[in-house]
């Protein structure tokens, strides 16, 4: 297994134990975190892979900010991370 996959693994299993957690309480705002905060994980992961196909070396690094920043503000966090990223590498 490699370091991409057990994050990935970590991130789904952080995101059950939330989700199991908060049944009770506000359950449409959770799911719809949990799932946000999953695709955007995703997103990068393969917006990353895709970015080596086209020979840049290191792209939006998934740790625990930017799987929270694209988990509460959706797609308008996941394009500010790759405008911070652009902004600074270019």
């Amino acid at each position: 297994m490699n370091q991409n996959t057990g994050i990935l693994w970590i991130v789904g299993i952080c995101a059950g134990v939330l989700l199991i957690g908060a049944m009770r309480k506000r359950t449409e705002w959770l799911l719809n975190f949990v799932l946000r905060m999953v695709l955007g994980t995703l997103a990068i992961f393969l917006i990353n892979s895709s970015l080596q196909k086209f020979g840049m070396t290191s792209g939006v690094g998934l740790n625990p900010v930017t799987v929270l920043t694209s988990g509460i503000l959706g797609f308008p966090g996941l394009a500010m991370l790759y405008g911070i990223y652009f902004y600074k590498n270019l």
